[in-house]
């Protein structure tokens, strides 16, 4: 990248395993942050095995969260290597992210408020599961769970069917997002104040908070809101319609792209049909605009409709398979698979662009403990004088 990355000169020291920790960790390290990810010498972050398929050894899932980073093996248990891994804290790192499981970095005395006292500048982040109170504070999270107990699982998949995960881990990832605007801000903070903070995120509020939209629509109208598949509750029609070689979701978001729809399945007259008008009345008539729509897309091809939609402005796309997504020219415009610098596994790049260039993937994850003398050397050294 021609230009110095945002975060350059900033160092984080991730306690982090499994997805959301490291994940966060992933983004600084994106945008230039000197990430040390800190694992046990027993195996590592738990990640590196979730597999197969393996990489070079590693698990898949592990490349993923874990590039633009370095890793040095502590055993936190031992007060030599504990002391010296706080004495790096305190001299050269910004931020500290952990996710570790709840109490433990307060037995290890690498909890926010005991570092910082040392170093009021630090900033430490911390995700957790359930969040900071409440009777479930102490237990362990993980992603599914959180779909589950946070209500995202009853609006997923179809009515009268088995409940249905998000595939991708939304509640960890999203976490880990959070974290990141968090730590953006209080780096913000500290700039103008010379004092850093305590953050704290939870899959559990994440949770929530992507569950605002249905939690807002079930306190205007106390009507619990169930599985629909691919559609919309407020808006119709707004789903996936079944054309001959396979499925294309089709949303018409306003009235306007309504009539343009109908128009160019060639029933203009929907638009003017007075339980199909405007959006509240096709909402209560669900059932019959999809009826309508489904009768004329199944008989021709997704290009066809892409097409035909694309011309009437009337949002439209089809849905592709990982190869297709991966092989559409779009998908390569944008550069958003990035090559790995050793030539190891292509990973997605972070969305996001600066002066029109994306920040690079510098280096692939890295083997465990590779960096430990490098990292803690001077420490070490120090300690032993």
């Amino acid at each position: 990248m021609k230009n110095r990355l945002p975060l350059e000169g900033v160092t984080v020291l991730e306690l982090g395993n499994s997805v959301a920790a490291p994940f966060a960790g992933e983004i600084l390290g994106d945008l230039g942050a000197d990430v040390i990810k800190v694992e046990k010498r027993d195996g590592g972050d738990d990640a590196r095995k979730w597999a197969p398929p393996y990489w070079h050894g590693t698990s898949a899932i592990f490349q993923n969260f874990n590039r633009n980073k370095r890793s040095v093996v502590v055993e936190l248990r031992d007060p030599a290597e504990n002391a010296r891994l706080k004495a790096f804290i305190l001299e050269r790192v910004d931020v500290v992210l952990q996710n570790m499981r709840p109490g433990l970095v307060e037995e290890l005395g690498l909890d926010g408020p005991t570092l910082r006292h040392d170093k009021p500048e630090l900033i430490y982040a911390t995700i957790g599961a359930f969040g900071s109170a409440g009777p479930y504070k102490d237990r362990p999270g993980y992603d599914p769970l959180m779909q589950a107990f946070g209500g995202l699982m009853s609006i997923t998949g179809e009515e009268g069917r088995p409940p249905v995960r998000v595939a991708p881990a939304i509640i960890d990832q999203g976490s880990a997002m959070w974290m990141v605007i968090g730590i953006l801000s209080a780096l913000h903070r500290r700039a103008a104040t010379g004092t850093g903070g305590v953050i704290d995120c939870s899959l559990y509020e994440t949770a929530l908070f992507w569950m605002g939209v249905p939690t807002a629509t079930y306190l205007a109208s106390k009507q619990v809101p169930h599985r629909m598949g691919t559609e919309n509750g407020n808006l119709a029609p707004y789903k996936a319609f079944e054309a001959s070689d396979g499925w294309a979701v089709i949303c018409a978001g306003n009235d306007q792209q309504f009539a343009r729809l109908a128009a160019a399945l060639g029933h203009p007259e929907w638009a003017s049909d007075p339980q199909l008008r405007t959006n509240p009345d096709r909402v209560l008539n669900r059932e019959r605009i999809n009826a309508l729509v489904a009768d004329v897309v199944k008989g021709a091809s997704r290009d066809h409709w892409q097409s035909v939609l694309d011309a009437a402005g009337v949002p439209c796309a089809p849905m592709l398979s990982l190869d297709e997504v991966l092989a559409h020219p779009q998908c390569r415009a944008i550069g958003m698979l990035q090559e790995a610098p050793d030539g190891g596994i292509p990973l997605m790049g972070v969305p996001l662009s600066f002066d029109g260039e994306r920040p690079p993937y510098r280096t692939s994850p890295p083997a465990l403990g590779e960096a430990t003398d490098l990292v803690l050397k001077h420490i070490r050294e120090q300690a032993a004088e």
